[in-house]
């Protein structure tokens, strides 16, 4: 078993989604095409902000659906671990970037997964084609392959979405806590790259 994997997704799971919250909550509420185009008209977001947060939260839908999907097929020991931990991961951050969205949302410690409907409803194209791949595929090695080799894509374009913030954004709040995502995303990068080689054995 990769030690690091649990160690690595355990942080990530617990230390982004707070941090990403007491960022946002603490940047001036504006509002734009973005905001209003992606549902965040009322997260205290600016327009580059609000397109990080859509961007990311599309992104994860993707995961988090084939996560799901993993956790009932995966074989693998450490892909099914990776699976799960990712399903917590995309759940929690999701929960968050809904309660930014929507500030009459009652707080709470607890966490509200999205509905299956709510985290199909925003795959594009690829990634529809990708988890209907996965949900007709059978359990097995070929499985796990494809499953860990989808994540490997969409952890590379989560990366391209934070460095993309990093690049261009100004506030110093979400500039900290996407530089601690990125670092967080690279990790899983390596254990993906890990678990793919002892896949490939």
């Amino acid at each position: 078993m990769h030690r690091r994997l649990a160690l690595t997704a355990i942080a990530s799971a617990v230390a982004i989604p707070s941090l990403v919250t007491a960022a946002f909550a603490q940047q001036q509420q504006q509002g734009g095409p973005t905001a209003a185009a992606t549902g965040n008209t009322g997260a205290r977001m600016g327009e580059a902000e609000a397109k990080h947060a859509a961007d990311t939260l599309a992104a994860g839908a993707a995961s988090l659906a084939a996560s799901r999907v993993a956790l009932q097929k995966a074989s693998d020991d450490d892909v099914k671990q990776f699976a799960g931990f990712e399903v917590a991961e995309q759940e929690t951050i999701a929960d968050v970037l809904k309660a930014m969205r929507d500030p009459a949302q009652a707080a709470s410690g607890q966490v509200k997964p999205p509905a299956e409907p709510e985290v199909t409803g925003q795959l594009d194209p690829k990634g529809k084609a990708m988890l209907d791949k996965l949900e007709q595929a059978k359990s097995g090695k070929a499985f796990d392959r494809e499953y860990v080799r989808g994540q490997i894509e969409g952890h590379q374009a989560l990366l391209k979405i934070q460095e993309a913030y990093l690049a261009t954004g100004k506030d110093r709040e979400t500039l900290g806590v996407t530089k601690l995502a990125c670092g967080q995303i690279r990790e899983h990068l390596a254990l993906l790259a890990d678990i793919e080689k002892d896949l490939k054995d």
